[in-house]
């Protein structure tokens, strides 16, 4: 079975330090690859903003299989990743795994629950650190509800409030989830035509907010990504699924920019 050499894991580790603070207590190793994109796009500096964009269910087979599909990201977000998630590969585990740096039996959440997570994530060290991160996500879906209890700020709006916050520039670190492939994925299939429609929509989105990035945050250098949580596979009847230990499940692609303040 094929595995990818770095874990989601390593996301948190990674950004905060190129946001330049300390790693949530706990995490593990960061990227290098990452940090070396930093290194080299801000000239040594440390960022001092990062938009992280995450798409639900998008497995690594849909950009090897419909890469033109990707090309928006690809314009902003030129690292492209293989990037191993975290079993079981549901949703509150992988974001869970993914912001505090640890796997799930350290943060505690081994299944499809959503429980407020009391481990030390991403969010509270750039609190600790005095800066200012934002959630952005739909009503009741695990990244609203597994980081609350922070004293941040936590908007349940759809991408024009994203696209609101981006142009008042009053944030360091922003969160925005998206959940439609997922969720046409679950209803049709993984290729089906709704799905690589909602795919196409996760790319363009993504393209609005770094062209708004580019264009409202020109005094920072900033970070941004396009980063998954899980992958899906068709079952029985053609529907999308998720959760097993294999690659069309665990393998995803991540995708990391830099933008350089001008």
């Amino acid at each position: 079975m094929f595995h990818a050499s770095t874990c989601i894991t390593s996301v948190a580790p990674s950004v905060a330090r190129i946001l330049g603070f300390a790693p949530p207590k706990c995490a593990g190793d960061g990227n290098p690859a990452l940090d070396q994109l930093a290194a080299d796009a801000f000239s040594g500096r440390k960022a001092d903003r990062a938009l992280l964009y995450n798409p639900d269910a998008i497995a690594h087979h849909l950009f090897a299989h419909y890469t033109d599909l990707f090309l928006h990201v690809l314009r902003h977000a030129p690292l492209a990743l293989p990037m191993q998630s975290v079993m079981p590969s549901v949703t509150p585990v992988c974001f869970a795994s993914m912001y505090t740096g640890v796997l799930p039996d350290v943060h505690g959440i081994q299944a499809y629950v959503k429980p407020v997570l009391t481990c030390d994530t991403l969010f509270d060290a750039a609190i600790r650190a005095g800066r200012k991160p934002a959630i952005v996500s739909t009503c009741g879906d695990s990244i609203s509800k597994i980081f609350l209890d922070r004293p941040m700020d936590y908007f349940l709006y759809d991408n024009a409030r994203a696209e609101e916050l981006i142009r008042e520039d009053q944030y360091d670190l922003i969160v925005i989830y998206n959940g439609n492939y997922d969720a046409t994925m679950h209803r049709f299939s993984p290729e089906a035509p709704e799905s690589l429609q909602a795919l196409r929509d996760n790319a363009a989105a993504f393209d609005r907010f770094a062209r708004l990035v580019k264009q409202h945050w020109t005094q920072h250098d900033t970070l941004l990504a396009f980063a998954p949580d899980h992958g899906c596979h068709p079952i029985d009847g053609g529907l999308g699924s998720h959760g097993l230990d294999m690659p069309e499940d665990m393998l995803i692609p991540h995708f990391y920019g830099a933008v350089p303040r001008h």
